[in-house]
């Protein structure tokens, strides 16, 4: 086995991180459509609404329960094969409809759970009150269950930076496909994956940082 090429794994970091504003772009526009949709599933569930409750939970049972790469694909290739209008479709806007769509099923759940965390007290000065239910929970409910899902939350964001690196199969350079294509150009794959993994593994660390700071400062007012 060769010595590793330092120099190459050095010139290679500002090549990749050339791609990062994409990487994060498809992440953050996967992370705030996928919260929306996850809120509204949430609140269906919770609100056991009939008709819409049973598809929802359908559809969280769908994407929680088959891979990330199958569902890009689905997008990406299957899709506009039985929706001619779909034919256009790049694979940025497959990979975050895909994106979107899976960790949403997720995040829907966390969501519920943080919402039926809230004490039962709320809900009822609520309704006491002659508060609707949509204005109990966009008022009292959500934002209360929001400092309790934010740590979570954050942490389906951090997994939705590292499954962005699934979209070099769908024909996209990202981070992960520009490291691709480097290594196939120069062979020297070891090198090149490993930059690439260090550059994950720093941004993940960073944002677990952040994270922790953010449920400090969440759970400040509430230390005794």
């Amino acid at each position: 086995m060769g010595a590793l090429d330092l120099s190459y794994m050095l010139g290679l970091v500002p090549i990749l991180l050339g791609y990062l504003p994409l990487t994060l772009a498809m992440a953050l526009a996967g992370m705030v459509c996928a919260l929306a949709l996850a809120s509204g599933f949430a609140v269906i569930r919770v609100l056991r609404l009939p008709v819409i409750d049973p598809a929802v939970a359908l559809f969280i049972s769908f994407f929680r329960g088959t891979p990330l790469l199958v569902q890009l694909f689905l997008f990406y290739y299957g899709l506009p094969q039985v929706f001619s209008a779909l034919t256009s479709i790049n694979g940025v806007t497959a990979a975050i409809m895909g994106l979107t769509l899976h960790f949403s099923a997720y995040m829907a759940e966390s969501i519920r759970a943080a919402i039926l965390g809230i004490d039962r007290s709320q809900w009822e000065a609520s309704q006491s009150i002659g508060m609707t239910r949509g204005q109990m929970m966009r008022r009292i409910i959500l934002p209360q269950a929001a400092r309790i899902a934010a740590p979570t939350l954050v942490n389906y964001f951090i997994d939705m930076i590292k499954s962005t690196s699934l979209a070099f199969t769908l024909g996209v350079t990202e981070m992960m496909g520009a490291a691709q294509k480097e290594a196939a150009g120069s062979f020297r794959y070891f090198e090149a994956f490993l930059v690439v993994a260090v550059l994950y593994w720093i941004i993940v660390e960073a944002l677990s940082f952040l994270q922790r700071r953010l449920e400090t400062r969440l759970n400040k007012a509430f230390a005794r």
